[in-house]
């Protein structure tokens, strides 16, 4: 199994080395290689089982450092950038040949980010390249926000994960990018739409794509639990459900039902507070995945502010 441990020499070490470890972000844990070294990128592909037509995130220390591997930063991502880099912001820029087309599925462009964890930026500020990191899970599971989800799933397959504890932000990055000159959001994640429209005014929402990604983050089926994942009103699936007999786990946004066994029932913020909910998400997720139940019941949270990119992963959960 791997070691988990704050040594960030050692995980230098092993990255210069062509070799695959776990790292803490802001938004969750990544399974993290040398972007520029083809064989520590594929060896991403194959330790998560990861369909090579879906791009990877190119991590960076510092704005400065995108310019080594992007032809440009074009206005107005330039804004956005200065604005929220570091942060849970990815921007879809035109790559430069240095980038193995492994990393950009092919295409043209690289998803670029600068995390803002303090323990990764220092790691990223002593490498001599950057890193790529999807998601530390197996591919189409839920994301892993704790060094412990990533020793359970992938333990067994790299030497070491960087524990920089729960993650503060919970959710992916939002993954942003020109689309004919328009400001264009492919993934909604931890940076909420309204901040990027304060800066950069109305912008464009792509839909899912079920083949050929322009960006990582795009596919219908993601973040799912094991288990059967039924979204609708609560109160209506605890009936049905009940009626049928079918055991099952509930995850709701602030509500408990009282007459329910309670070890069955997680609330993402009982003050409902969407930030609370977001960084609860996955782990709460992952929790009720284990639980000796049938399916697990939940509902959609209220679309505003990360409400909306919560309910993009819950509707992606429940997608069979």
């Amino acid at each position: 199994m791997a070691t988990i441990g704050k040594d960030i020499s050692k995980a230098k070490t092993l990255l210069e080395q062509g070799q695959l470890v776990g790292i803490p972000t802001e938004t969750v844990y990544g399974l993290a290689g040398n972007a520029l070294n083809p064989d520590a990128v594929a060896m991403i592909f194959a330790t998560k089982n990861r369909p090579d037509f879906d791009p990877l995130i190119l991590h960076t220390s510092a704005m400065e450092r995108v310019h080594d591997f992007v032809n440009e930063i074009p206005f107005p991502l330039d804004l956005l950038a200065s604005k929220f880099w570091p942060g849970p912001l990815t921007l879809l820029l035109p790559k430069k040949e240095i980038v193995p087309d492994l990393v950009t599925s092919g295409l043209d462009t690289v998803a670029v980010r600068v995390p803002s964890h303090s323990l990764t930026n220092e790691l990223l500020s002593e490498l001599a390249f950057p890193l790529a990191a999807p998601s530390a899970n197996p591919f189409g599971y839920i994301s892993p926000t704790k060094a412990s989800h990533v020793n359970d799933q992938l333990g067994n397959k790299i030497a070491y994960i960087l524990d920089g504890g729960d993650c503060e932000v919970g959710l992916e990055s939002t993954i942003v990018g020109l689309e004919e000159g328009e400001v264009t959001v492919y993934r909604l994640g931890g940076l909420d739409l309204n901040a990027i429209r304060e800066v950069v005014g109305e912008v464009k929402v792509m839909t899912h794509s079920s083949s050929n990604p322009k960006s990582p983050g795009m596919l219908k089926s993601h973040y799912s639990p094991t288990k059967p994942f039924i979204l609708g009103k609560l109160e209506d699936l605890v009936l049905e459900y009940s009626t049928k007999g079918i055991p099952f786990a509930i995850l709701s946004f602030h509500q408990k039902f009282s007459s329910l066994d309670q070890s069955k029932q997680i609330q993402l913020s009982r003050t409902k507070d969407l930030n609370e909910a977001a960084k609860n998400l996955f782990a709460a997720m992952r929790a009720l995945d284990t639980m000796d139940v049938s399916v697990i019941l939940s509902e959609l949270l209220p679309e505003e502010g990360l409400g909306r990119a919560i309910n993009d992963r819950l509707r992606r959960a429940a997608v069979q």
